[in-house]
């Protein structure tokens, strides 16, 4: 494992050019699975989860050109098994996402317990769900879950009680390869769920009703190779522009879509942050900040979870109080526990709310990223903090974010990976 060495109190400035959206990039990858023909998607990550979503693919059989750079060919034409490594899947919350393809494809999936972030509290019910509504039956396993549709999946109307991202993308998967057509309501909107509806729709999916909660969709008889360009990261955006705030500093984020940050550039408005937000450019002044009062994550359009920890860590330096509400997840707030010991101030009310009173001047102290969110949140805090901070488990961080340690020179940050 490796640690980030972080010797704090520096403002950051630059540019950053944000990659595509790591969470459009690991579904439209398992949707490569749905045809024998190549699909090439553009504009993606370099990061440790779409290495271990390669790695998984090419497991099952595929051939994927160009690792390593921003462009991949992914070829299906042979598909060897239908259960993923084990390990890998292990590895990657997003391995769930071949449960959908590869059961329309091999009409049998078998999966271990996906990884990542917060594993244990995080249910794929919904998936199974909606994929047993399209006429699968689930099989007893020693461990994972095991599904399948011997006569193949048919198409159907279904509600989905919890509106997950994941679980939406499933059924889209699945459905793709239904034969009729299905209707999802109470699907998830996120501008990543929008982008496998478009990509399905240049692979020959009929899809109506991209980017709302009801999505219809019509397969066609053969599905083809596609193109697809990912759209810039909103949520890195977001990280990059709080890193810059949380510093004093000014920096200007590219490569973004003005529409999927509103949610977000609207909650640090009611901070009292000074940027310009427009198509390709959000640009991030020097502000005296001021608390929000409360801050509460929602479904989209609402303001994502993604992003909380790093806000909270942004309130330590605004003047008065914010109530941070996160409904969705508790461990992200159970690891900003942290910062009380960097002289936050900091009450946990529940393991849903939080109630920070700033500003407070920081001291740095070890961290531990817990996940890929609130990792680069306590990165934030260390770079605001006085003193040497160091960040264990910085591999966390890099799951999600493109040669982070490199960027953050670039913009000025005393920093030093290190191998423990």
């Amino acid at each position: 494992m490796a640690e980030l060495l972080i010797h704090g109190g520096r403002r950051l400035s630059g540019r950053v050019d944000v990659e595509g959206n790591k969470n459009a990039a690991l579904p439209l990858l398992a949707a490569c699975l749905l045809t024998t023909e190549t699909c090439e998607i553009r504009n993606v990550p370099h990061i440790r989860d779409v290495a271990v979503m390669i790695d998984l693919l090419q497991s099952l059989g595929a051939t994927v050109e160009g690792r390593g750079t921003s462009t991949l060919r992914v070829t299906c034409r042979d598909i060897r098994s239908s259960e993923p490594d084990p390990k890998l899947v292990g590895k990657l919350r997003g391995s769930v996402l071949l449960l959908g393809a590869l059961l329309g494809r091999q009409k049998r999936a078998v999966i271990a317990p996906p990884g990542g972030d917060f594993p244990a509290r995080r249910s794929i019910a919904t998936h199974l769900r909606a994929l047993v509504g399209l006429g699968a039956r689930i099989v007893d396993t020693p461990a994972g879950h095991a599904i399948e549709a011997p006569d193949g999946l048919a198409g159907a109307s279904m509600y989905l009680v919890e509106a997950s991202v994941t679980g939406t993308e499933t059924a889209l998967l699945a459905a793709a390869q239904a034969s009729g057509p299905t209707e999802i309501r109470n699907a998830a909107c996120e501008p990543h769920v929008a982008e496998l509806c478009r990509f399905l729709a240049a692979m020959g999916v009929g899809v109506e009703g991209t980017g709302t909660s009801t999505i219809r969709i019509a397969p066609p008889g053969r599905l083809t190779g596609a193109t697809h360009v990912l759209r810039g990261d909103y949520i890195e955006a977001a990280s990059w522009a709080v890193v810059a705030a949380v510093t004093g500093g000014e920096v200007e984020v590219t490569g973004v879509h003005e529409q999927d940050l509103e949610p977000i550039a609207a909650v640090l408005a009611e901070l009292h942050l000074r940027f310009e937000l427009e198509d390709n450019r959000f640009a991030v002044f020097p502000s005296s900040l001021v608390g929000a009062r409360r801050i509460t994550t929602g479904l989209w359009p609402g303001f994502p979870s993604d992003i909380v920890s790093l806000v909270t860590v942004l309130a330590t330096q605004a003047q008065g109080g914010t109530l941070v509400h996160d409904w969705m997840y508790e461990l992200r707030l159970f690891a900003l526990e942290q910062l009380s010991a960097m002289r936050a101030d900091l009450f946990l009310c529940d393991p849903h709310r939080i109630i920070v009173t700033g500003p407070t001047k920081l001291r740095g102290r070890t961290l531990d990223s817990r996940d890929i969110r609130s990792g680069m949140a306590l990165i934030a805090a260390a770079l605001a903090a006085e003193g040497q901070s160091t960040v264990l488990e910085i591999e966390t961080v890099e799951r999600g974010y493109q040669d982070v340690v490199e960027r953050l020179r670039a913009l000025g940050a005393d920093v030093a990976r290190q191998e423990d």
